[in-house]
């Protein structure tokens, strides 16, 4: 059931290196980088060790000469374990203690998490797209610097948000690869789009990882389809008192790579396979998705018609840095049940529960079954993941960890390609960038000199100047319509010109300098005239 504790107390996960009493911490790493586990120990001497295992644990032992892992249980080293090039195999607990007691290492180690990039291939809800987020299976714990994008394998852009900027069409023999800043060999398998339609798409990953185990070599490239889509169907079963659930979609899957995974109160189950039949009496609401593709998700169902459900209007939303966002939830509950509270969290390295305020925050209840938060005047620091939670009495506290919604605060910005300096005759295209995809049907405008463009059949998100003439010079800014008082930052096109750089400081000096000119030889006539009379 989807309740919170007494007070809407929730834990989220912690990106940093954390744990409360009696569990482990953790940490996440990227395969192929190094880590160093502090000793954890109240008092470590150099009677501790180290020690890894999980039901049983055993003492770490190497060489002197080994470069995989080291520590020295001094001082002076901090007790530090270091780890170098993680690989699967160090994914673990780890404890430093002084004898091999397992409960110890349970309740004080650090349970180590390695992971890889990859990049994720979700469907936009506008038109036949998708978009890319570069994504790990763990929260990492060294906040990334900036994401890196690659295009065919060449640097495209680096940005600090995980998401592509832009919204995908299909695309052959186009590839996206992403890597943190820091760790650019990290990079994850590439991906290519091959297709989308309006109910399917199509990826091609570099290496199998994505696909099912059935793949002979995780090197092999594989391709595979993906609804864009899916809901639970109910029909009957076998058993008058049992009811079949199908996941379903538009998408006409027959992909043996394809496998679906269930959930109840939104916690992952055992279930597996595109049915299951569970019992008419089920309390629990039930929803599914493709494995590999959890992202997208059915909605909750109630079998028995009266269960605790919680559907989120939008699992991702991009909104503009100073503009207003709506964050929806559709939720049910059982008729005997009495809703104490209703709340809303905002998860990024610990969670923060949201408390009205006129400037910012505002809660909307007025509709039934529906909360909305609604967050005025956004900032960068609002990007993060929302949850809504409910109390009721009579209940006890079962909180799922399953993902809100995640909103990502964009600023936009100008830029230019192949620069800022061209010169006359070429092809100049100026994008309104943002650092996650605005809705596909999202119009802009472009300024320049703070004059609004007359739109032209090129304009959009990107302006194309072909050819790009001396008159092109000037300082554009670009903005959204439904938010017209709310531009980027202006940016300089220099245009150069057969005898020089032409800007508009430039081209006034060139009139300034040519009426000199006109002066002059006016001044010279009309003296060389009083000089004849």
């Amino acid at each position: 059931m989807l309740l919170a504790e007494a007070g809407c107390l929730f834990l989220g996960f912690i990106l940093c290196l954390s744990g409360g009493q009696g569990k482990p911490n953790s940490i996440c790493a990227l395969k192929g980088s190094s880590v160093n586990l502090p000793c954890s120990h109240q008092h470590p001497t150099a009677r501790n060790s180290w020690y890894t295992g999980h039901w049983t644990v055993s003492k770490i032992m190497f060489s002197a000469d080994e470069t995989h892992v080291k520590y020295s249980m001094s001082a002076e080293s901090n007790f530090t374990l270091t780890i170098n090039n993680l690989t699967e195999r160090d994914a673990n607990f780890y404890c430093c203690i002084k004898t091999a007691d397992t409960s110890k290492c349970q309740q004080s180690g650090i349970h180590l998490q390695v992971t890889e990039l990859q990049v994720k291939v979700i469907p936009a809800t506008q038109g036949q797209t998708v978009t890319l987020m570069c994504s790990s299976s763990c929260p990492l714990t060294e906040k990334p610097a900036a994401y890196i994008w690659y295009k065919n394998r060449e640097f495209l852009y680096e940005d600090w948000s995980p998401w592509y900027q832009e919204l995908l069409s299909s695309e052959e023999a186009v590839t996206y690869s992403c890597a943190v800043k820091g760790y650019e060999d990290l990079r994850a398998p590439e991906v290519s789009v091959d297709s989308i339609t309006q109910t399917c798409f199509s990826v091609t990953y570099a290496k199998g990882r994505m696909c099912s185990s059935q793949q002979t070599s995780v090197d092999e490239s594989c391709s595979i389809t993906y609804p864009r889509e899916i809901h639970v169907q109910r029909t009957p079963a076998e058993h008058k008192d049992h009811i079949r659930l199908t996941c379903n979609s538009s998408c006409f899957l027959t992909d043996p790579l394809i496998s679906f995974v269930w959930y109840e109160n939104r916690k992952p189950t055992l279930k597996e396979g595109k049915q299951i039949q569970v019992p008419r009496s089920q309390t629990d609401s039930l929803s599914c998705a493709v494995k590999g593709l959890e992202d997208v998700r059915s909605a909750d169902v109630c079998v028995n018609g009266s269960c605790w459900s919680l559907n989120y209007v939008h699992s991702r939303i991009c909104a503009l840095e100073g503009s207003s966002v709506n964050i929806s939830c559709k939720y049910s509950h059982p008729d005997y049940e009495q809703i104490q509270s209703k709340c809303w969290y905002k998860v990024k390295r610990e969670a923060e529960q949201l408390t009205e305020d006129a400037d910012h925050v505002e809660y909307d209840d007025s509709m039934k079954n529906q909360h909305i938060l609604r967050l005025k005047k956004l900032k960068r620091d609002d990007s993060a993941e929302y949850r809504f939670t409910i109390t009721a009495e009579n209940e006890e506290v079962k909180q799922s960890d399953f993902p809100g919604v995640t909103l990502i605060v964009t600023e936009l910005r100008v830029k230019m390609s192949p620069s800022a300096v061209v010169t006359e005759g070429q092809r100049v295209t100026l994008t309104c960038s943002t650092s996650c995809p605005l809705t596909d049907n999202t119009n802009y405008i472009w300024y320049l000199n703070s004059r609004p463009l007359t739109p032209r059949e090129n304009q959009n998100k990107h302006l194309i100047l072909d050819p790009v003439s001396r008159e092109d010079a000037g300082s554009y800014s670009c903005a959204v319509k439904t938010n017209k008082d709310i531009s980027s930052a202006p940016k300089t096109l220099t245009v150069q010109s057969i005898t020089g750089t032409w800007t508009p400081a430039a081209a006034g000096v060139s009139a300034a300098l040519l009426l000199l000119i006109l002066l002059t030889v006016f001044c010279l006539i009309s003296s060389a005239a009083r000089g004849g009379t």
